[in-house]
Protein backbone atom coordinates (compact mmCIF):
# COMPACT_ATOMS: atom_id res chain seq x y z
CA UNK A 1 0.00 0.00 0.00
CA UNK A 2 1.59 3.18 -1.25
CA UNK A 3 -1.33 6.19 -0.85
CA UNK A 4 -4.73 6.02 0.99
CA UNK A 5 -7.23 8.56 2.06
CA UNK A 6 -8.31 9.60 4.79
CA UNK A 7 -11.87 10.94 5.67
CA UNK A 8 -12.80 12.86 7.96
CA UNK A 9 -16.11 13.52 9.64
CA UNK A 10 -16.56 15.76 12.16
CA UNK A 11 -18.09 14.67 15.12
CA UNK A 12 -17.88 17.97 17.13
CA UNK A 13 -17.26 22.01 15.84
CA UNK A 14 -13.96 22.28 14.38
CA UNK A 15 -11.59 24.91 14.24
CA UNK A 16 -8.46 24.65 12.76
CA UNK A 17 -7.47 28.64 13.26
CA UNK A 18 -5.46 30.72 11.41
CA UNK A 19 -4.38 32.95 13.89
CA UNK A 20 -4.94 35.91 12.46
CA UNK A 21 -7.91 38.55 12.61
CA UNK A 22 -10.29 39.21 9.46
CA UNK A 23 -12.94 41.93 9.82
CA UNK A 24 -14.98 41.29 13.24
CA UNK A 25 -13.97 37.41 13.29
CA UNK A 26 -11.24 37.49 15.75
CA UNK A 27 -10.13 33.71 15.11
CA UNK A 28 -11.44 32.59 11.86
CA UNK A 29 -10.93 29.21 10.84
CA UNK A 30 -8.04 28.81 8.11
CA UNK A 31 -9.51 28.92 4.62
CA UNK A 32 -7.64 28.28 1.14
CA UNK A 33 -6.84 31.40 -0.49
CA UNK A 34 -7.96 30.53 -4.21
CA UNK A 35 -11.24 28.90 -3.03
CA UNK A 36 -11.89 30.59 0.54
CA UNK A 37 -13.10 27.48 1.47
CA UNK A 38 -12.43 26.14 5.16
CA UNK A 39 -9.42 23.79 5.41
CA UNK A 40 -7.62 21.66 7.49
CA UNK A 41 -4.15 22.42 6.31
CA UNK A 42 -1.66 19.52 6.26
CA UNK A 43 0.90 20.79 8.58
CA UNK A 44 -1.97 20.70 11.47
CA UNK A 45 -3.43 17.49 10.13
CA UNK A 46 0.09 16.07 9.93
CA UNK A 47 0.90 17.56 13.79
CA UNK A 48 -2.10 15.94 14.96
CA UNK A 49 -1.64 12.34 13.62
CA UNK A 50 2.04 13.04 15.46
CA UNK A 51 0.35 13.26 18.61
CA UNK A 52 -2.02 10.34 18.44
CA UNK A 53 1.15 7.80 17.57
CA UNK A 54 3.36 9.42 20.49
CA UNK A 55 0.35 9.26 22.79
CA UNK A 56 0.10 5.17 21.66
CA UNK A 57 4.05 4.24 21.00
CA UNK A 58 5.35 6.94 23.44
CA UNK A 59 7.35 9.87 22.28
CA UNK A 60 10.98 8.28 22.04
CA UNK A 61 9.70 5.59 20.04
CA UNK A 62 12.15 5.63 17.02
CA UNK A 63 9.26 4.98 14.35
CA UNK A 64 7.45 8.10 15.53
CA UNK A 65 10.89 10.18 13.75
CA UNK A 66 11.23 7.68 10.90
CA UNK A 67 7.74 8.05 9.82
CA UNK A 68 6.68 12.21 11.09
CA UNK A 69 9.87 13.56 10.93
CA UNK A 70 12.60 15.06 12.95
CA UNK A 71 15.61 17.81 13.30
CA UNK A 72 17.13 15.84 10.53
CA UNK A 73 14.67 13.95 8.56
CA UNK A 74 11.70 15.14 6.82
CA UNK A 75 9.85 11.41 7.72
CA UNK A 76 8.23 8.96 5.21
CA UNK A 77 4.43 9.88 6.00
CA UNK A 78 3.58 12.34 3.15
CA UNK A 79 -0.11 14.43 4.33
CA UNK A 80 -1.94 17.04 2.00
CA UNK A 81 -4.35 19.27 3.48
CA UNK A 82 -8.02 17.96 4.31
CA UNK A 83 -10.13 19.89 1.68
CA UNK A 84 -13.74 20.14 2.30
CA UNK A 85 -16.01 17.30 0.64
CA UNK A 86 -19.69 17.91 1.98
CA UNK A 87 -21.13 20.51 4.23
CA UNK A 88 -24.02 20.76 6.26
CA UNK A 89 -26.13 23.38 5.88
CA UNK A 90 -29.56 24.09 7.88
CA UNK A 91 -32.97 23.49 5.97
CA UNK A 92 -36.37 24.68 6.27
CA UNK A 93 -37.79 20.99 5.16
CA UNK A 94 -36.60 19.29 8.27
CA UNK A 95 -33.50 17.85 8.90
CA UNK A 96 -30.15 19.74 7.45
CA UNK A 97 -28.81 18.89 3.63
CA UNK A 98 -25.09 17.80 3.10
CA UNK A 99 -24.54 20.29 0.31
CA UNK A 100 -21.78 20.13 -2.09
CA UNK A 101 -20.53 21.26 -5.56
CA UNK A 102 -19.63 20.08 -9.05
CA UNK A 103 -15.62 22.01 -8.80
CA UNK A 104 -15.46 20.01 -5.04
CA UNK A 105 -16.30 17.05 -6.62
CA UNK A 106 -13.99 16.92 -9.60
CA UNK A 107 -11.63 17.67 -7.53
CA UNK A 108 -12.46 14.43 -5.24
CA UNK A 109 -12.22 12.78 -8.69
CA UNK A 110 -8.40 14.13 -9.55
CA UNK A 111 -7.77 13.51 -5.81
CA UNK A 112 -9.01 10.24 -5.92
CA UNK A 113 -6.70 9.22 -9.31
CA UNK A 114 -3.25 11.05 -7.71
CA UNK A 115 -3.66 8.23 -4.98
CA UNK A 116 -4.72 5.41 -7.69
CA UNK A 117 -8.34 5.32 -6.86
CA UNK A 118 -9.73 5.54 -10.11
CA UNK A 119 -13.48 6.17 -8.86
CA UNK A 120 -16.30 7.21 -11.97
CA UNK A 121 -18.99 8.77 -11.36
CA UNK A 122 -21.21 11.72 -13.19
CA UNK A 123 -20.52 15.13 -11.63
CA UNK A 124 -23.99 16.97 -12.69
CA UNK A 125 -23.59 21.02 -13.05
CA UNK A 126 -26.68 22.73 -11.37
CA UNK A 127 -27.69 25.87 -12.64
CA UNK A 128 -28.28 29.19 -10.36
CA UNK A 129 -30.66 28.39 -8.41
CA UNK A 130 -31.35 24.67 -8.60
CA UNK A 131 -30.31 22.44 -6.42
CA UNK A 132 -29.71 18.31 -7.67
CA UNK A 133 -31.29 15.67 -5.15
CA UNK A 134 -31.59 12.09 -5.38
CA UNK A 135 -35.57 12.55 -5.02
CA UNK A 136 -38.29 15.36 -4.19
CA UNK A 137 -39.92 18.06 -5.98
CA UNK A 138 -41.15 21.76 -5.87
CA UNK A 139 -38.33 24.11 -3.83
CA UNK A 140 -35.62 23.14 -1.39
CA UNK A 141 -35.20 25.67 1.33
CA UNK A 142 -31.38 26.00 2.58
CA UNK A 143 -30.93 28.89 5.41
CA UNK A 144 -32.25 31.77 3.48
CA UNK A 145 -32.47 30.64 -0.01
CA UNK A 146 -34.65 28.91 -2.19
CA UNK A 147 -33.30 26.10 -4.84
CA UNK A 148 -35.59 24.72 -7.49
CA UNK A 149 -35.25 20.65 -7.06
CA UNK A 150 -33.97 18.88 -9.86
CA UNK A 151 -34.12 14.96 -9.06
CA UNK A 152 -31.52 13.08 -10.42
CA UNK A 153 -32.01 9.67 -8.43
CA UNK A 154 -30.17 7.29 -11.37
CA UNK A 155 -27.05 9.85 -11.97
CA UNK A 156 -26.24 10.52 -8.23
CA UNK A 157 -25.95 6.61 -7.24
CA UNK A 158 -22.55 5.96 -8.08
CA UNK A 159 -21.71 9.27 -6.47
CA UNK A 160 -23.19 8.50 -3.34
CA UNK A 161 -21.24 4.86 -3.32
CA UNK A 162 -17.69 6.86 -3.93
CA UNK A 163 -19.15 9.39 -0.83
CA UNK A 164 -20.54 6.31 1.44
CA UNK A 165 -16.95 5.14 2.89
CA UNK A 166 -16.01 8.59 3.65
CA UNK A 167 -18.56 8.62 6.04
CA UNK A 168 -17.80 6.11 8.87
CA UNK A 169 -21.25 5.58 10.64
CA UNK A 170 -23.56 3.70 8.81
CA UNK A 171 -26.81 5.60 10.11
CA UNK A 172 -24.71 8.42 8.14
CA UNK A 173 -24.54 6.29 5.10
CA UNK A 174 -27.81 5.80 4.53
CA UNK A 175 -28.23 9.62 5.10
CA UNK A 176 -26.69 10.11 2.09
CA UNK A 177 -29.40 9.13 -0.05
CA UNK A 178 -32.05 11.44 0.99
CA UNK A 179 -29.82 14.31 2.49
CA UNK A 180 -27.51 14.93 -0.26
CA UNK A 181 -27.51 18.10 -2.71
CA UNK A 182 -26.01 19.56 -5.12
CA UNK A 183 -25.36 23.14 -5.98
CA UNK A 184 -23.79 25.63 -8.14
CA UNK A 185 -19.93 26.52 -7.47
CA UNK A 186 -20.82 29.98 -7.23
CA UNK A 187 -23.96 29.58 -4.64
CA UNK A 188 -22.13 26.54 -2.61
CA UNK A 189 -19.05 29.56 -2.10
CA UNK A 190 -21.78 31.94 -0.01
CA UNK A 191 -23.07 28.87 2.10
CA UNK A 192 -18.61 28.20 3.06
CA UNK A 193 -17.80 31.64 3.62
CA UNK A 194 -20.82 32.89 5.40
CA UNK A 195 -22.20 29.80 6.96
CA UNK A 196 -20.74 28.94 9.47
CA UNK A 197 -21.15 29.49 12.93
CA UNK A 198 -19.25 32.53 15.27
CA UNK A 199 -19.26 32.23 18.95
CA UNK A 200 -18.42 34.98 21.11
CA UNK A 201 -16.38 33.64 23.83
CA UNK A 202 -15.26 35.53 27.16
CA UNK A 203 -12.84 36.00 30.04
CA UNK A 204 -14.56 36.61 33.55
CA UNK A 205 -12.47 38.90 36.23
CA UNK A 206 -12.77 36.14 39.18
CA UNK A 207 -14.00 38.79 41.68
CA UNK A 208 -16.30 40.97 40.06
CA UNK A 209 -17.52 38.98 37.28
CA UNK A 210 -16.93 41.38 34.91
CA UNK A 211 -15.33 41.13 31.14
CA UNK A 212 -11.61 41.11 30.70
CA UNK A 213 -11.65 39.73 27.58
CA UNK A 214 -14.35 39.12 24.51
CA UNK A 215 -13.38 37.68 21.20
CA UNK A 216 -15.27 35.88 18.14
CA UNK A 217 -14.39 32.81 16.48
CA UNK A 218 -15.70 30.85 13.89
CA UNK A 219 -16.04 27.05 13.89
CA UNK A 220 -17.05 24.20 11.39
CA UNK A 221 -20.21 22.55 12.27
CA UNK A 222 -20.56 18.65 12.77
CA UNK A 223 -21.20 16.24 10.35
CA UNK A 224 -18.65 18.11 7.82
CA UNK A 225 -17.12 15.69 5.76
CA UNK A 226 -13.21 16.26 4.85
CA UNK A 227 -10.70 14.00 3.13
CA UNK A 228 -6.92 14.38 2.71
CA UNK A 229 -4.02 12.08 0.97
CA UNK A 230 -1.73 9.81 2.64
CA UNK A 231 1.37 8.63 0.92
CA UNK A 232 4.45 6.36 1.58
CA UNK A 233 7.73 8.26 0.85
CA UNK A 234 10.63 5.80 -0.84
CA UNK A 235 8.34 3.32 -0.80
CA UNK A 236 7.45 2.74 2.87
CA UNK A 237 4.03 0.52 2.57
CA UNK A 238 4.96 -0.51 5.40
CA UNK A 239 5.16 2.76 7.48
CA UNK A 240 1.69 3.49 5.67
CA UNK A 241 0.45 0.64 7.55
CA UNK A 242 1.87 1.49 11.11
CA UNK A 243 -0.49 4.82 10.66
CA UNK A 244 -3.12 3.15 9.89
CA UNK A 245 -2.74 0.89 12.97
CA UNK A 246 -2.90 4.41 15.43
CA UNK A 247 -6.80 4.11 14.75
CA UNK A 248 -7.31 -0.01 15.40
CA UNK A 249 -9.01 0.38 18.70
CA UNK A 250 -9.87 3.97 18.32
CA UNK A 251 -10.69 5.51 14.91
CA UNK A 252 -11.05 8.74 16.04
CA UNK A 253 -8.85 11.96 15.38
CA UNK A 254 -8.29 15.43 17.10
CA UNK A 255 -7.96 18.30 15.08
CA UNK A 256 -7.36 22.07 15.11
CA UNK A 257 -7.73 24.23 18.81
CA UNK A 258 -10.09 24.03 21.62
CA UNK A 259 -9.18 20.36 22.48
CA UNK A 260 -10.29 21.10 26.45
CA UNK A 261 -14.02 22.10 25.52
CA UNK A 262 -14.53 19.40 23.11
CA UNK A 263 -13.96 20.85 19.98
CA UNK A 264 -12.00 19.20 17.09
CA UNK A 265 -12.74 15.34 17.28
CA UNK A 266 -13.69 13.28 13.84
CA UNK A 267 -14.27 9.78 13.14
CA UNK A 268 -11.61 8.36 10.83
CA UNK A 269 -12.32 6.38 8.00
CA UNK A 270 -9.67 4.80 6.14
CA UNK A 271 -10.00 4.20 2.28
CA UNK A 272 -7.64 2.11 -0.25
CA UNK A 273 -7.85 0.94 -4.08
CA UNK A 274 -8.68 -2.30 -2.64
CA UNK A 275 -11.95 -0.62 -0.55
CA UNK A 276 -12.94 1.05 2.86
CA UNK A 277 -10.82 -0.33 5.96
CA UNK A 278 -10.59 0.26 9.78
Amino acid sequence: MKSAVLGLLAETSLHPGMGQVVGVVDLPVAREKSTDYPVIVSSSLKGSLRDRAEQLWGIDDEKVERIFGGPDNAGSLLVTDARLLLLPVRSLQGHYRWVTCPYLLERLQRDLQLAGMMESFAILRPENGEAVTVQGQGSLFLEELSFRVRAEGDELSDLINTLKPFTRHDALKDRLQAGLAIICDDEFAYFARYGLAVNARNVLDNETRTSENLWYEETIPPDTLFYALLFARDKRESDLEEVKGIFSDRPYLQVGGNETIGQGWCAVSWITDGGEQL
